[in-house]
């Protein structure tokens, strides 16, 4: 293998739309950016500045400052619009049930739906925490619809068998898994090792 490709950081696409939960793509930026090795992307939608100040004071300037390198909405001629750019994954953080629906009926409208678009069509993994509830029916079929194409859809749903003490520690649980499902290595959260004191009583019903 040339050096060149051995020497390639593990490239990731993190894409930040309007959803409630900006927080979980702000937070992805942090972590993958503290692991040697990884170099990430970021683009954000227009709506995602306003929700990313809205939720966490964060302004376009100082997200950007969390990427290696940024690409903007309408650059569809950018590097990580074309399957020949190697990367090793996408995670829409959140995702809108626009995006979705864009996703899943394959309309590359911006850079952030080409991209993952790319994603799909190159066989690599793309992770959409898609956030909204109630679900209707049409949010359930394109969530199938991109299952079926080789996504995975990824709520963020919190957990509690590790007994969080604060949102910062389950937002960080989250976003540990995901990185788990890009397959990169790290140290961020507590791992599952079975029940320390289960009751002797209980059955298997």
């Amino acid at each position: 293998m040339p050096d060149s490709q051995q020497q390639r950081p593990r490239r990731i696409v993190v894409a930040i739309t309007g959803a409630t939960g900006a927080v979980y793509g702000l937070r992805l930026l942090q972590l993958l950016g503290a692991i040697p090795g990884v170099e990430t992307h970021l683009v954000l939608s227009d709506a995602a500045v306003l929700t990313l100040h809205q939720e966490t004071g964060v302004g376009r300037k100082d997200i950007e400052a969390q990427a290696h390198v940024v690409h903007k909405l309408r650059d569809i001629g950018a590097s990580i619009a074309s399957g020949s750019f190697q990367s090793d994954g996408m995670v829409v953080a959140p995702c809108s049930m626009k995006t979705l629906a864009a996703v899943a009926h394959g309309l590359s409208d911006n850079l952030i739906t080409r991209a993952a678009d790319v994603v799909l069509k190159e066989r690599r993994r793309l992770i959409l925490m898609v956030r909204e509830t109630p679900f209707n029916l049409a949010h359930l079929r394109n969530m199938t619809a991109v299952t079926e194409m080789g996504g995975i859809i990824f709520p963020p749903l919190p957990s509690f068998y590790h007994h969080p003490h604060s949102i910062a520690e389950m937002v960080d649980h989250t976003v540990a898994r995901v990185i788990d499902l890009l397959g990169i290595e790290h140290g961020l959260a507590p791992r599952w090792n079975g029940l320390k004191n289960p009751d002797q009583s209980a059955t298997n019903d």
